[in-house]
């Protein structure tokens, strides 16, 4: 496996996948380099969403692809916003009008934990019948208003304990090292015995 197709539109992803996987010995292209369209995610798990838009990449470029569904989760809300963190407020997305609507909803609620979940999915083709899935989840608090100017998507809201901080208020590396995603790719480096290249002397 040479080249991989990364099944995302999302701009902040692509950022945090393309430093994730920077140290890997393969080349990971954007779905959009091959005018691949957003696939449906009409499903109610990560772990189908990431699947449906894998094997849609997949299809479309012939290649190995990876995808990834995440979203947050928060106790107090039943684990919503959950798949839909992304149009939590609705189309058009917007992430101002998601964390809006979060802290909306947890106006008058004390207990506030809350954790990212990513989800990856890798095919090898199209039809895949053991595509590999790895799963990753970073765990804090929603804050009362929000904190640093960094990441994307609800990462000014997310508070680490053991930081002392926001997700937003967290260098990239930093943030990449504990993040929902960085865990997720690991382990799903781990299962396929894949390691980064070494670093020259």
């Amino acid at each position: 496996m040479t080249k991989l197709v990364l099944a995302s539109g999302n701009p902040g992803k692509l950022r945090e996948f393309g430093a994730l996987l920077a140290t890997f010995d393969f080349e990971v292209l954007p779905q959009s380099a091959f005018s691949v369209s957003e696939a449906e995610e009409p499903h109610l798990t990560f772990v189908e969403n990431a699947l449906a838009k894998a094997r849609h990449a997949s299809r479309l470029t012939g290649l190995p692809a990876l995808a990834d569904d995440s979203g947050l989760c928060v106790k107090a809300l039943g684990g919503a916003p959950g798949v839909i963190s992304a149009r939590y407020a609705g189309e058009p997305r917007s992430d101002a009008r998601n964390n809006e609507k979060l802290l909306a909803d947890l106006a008058d609620v004390i207990d506030r934990r809350a954790h990212f979940t990513c989800v990856l999915v890798l095919v090898r083709h199209a039809d895949d019948p053991q595509p590999q899935i790895a799963e990753g989840e970073w765990h804090g608090v929603i804050l009362r208003a929000p904190q640093g100017a960094d990441g994307f998507g609800y990462d000014p809201l997310f508070f680490v304990p053991e930081c002392g901080c926001s997700a937003a208020e967290l260098a990239p590396d930093a943030k990449n090292r504990r993040s929902h995603r960085g865990q997720a790719l690991m382990h799903l480096a781990n299962q396929l015995a894949i390691r980064p290249k070494a670093s020259p002397p």
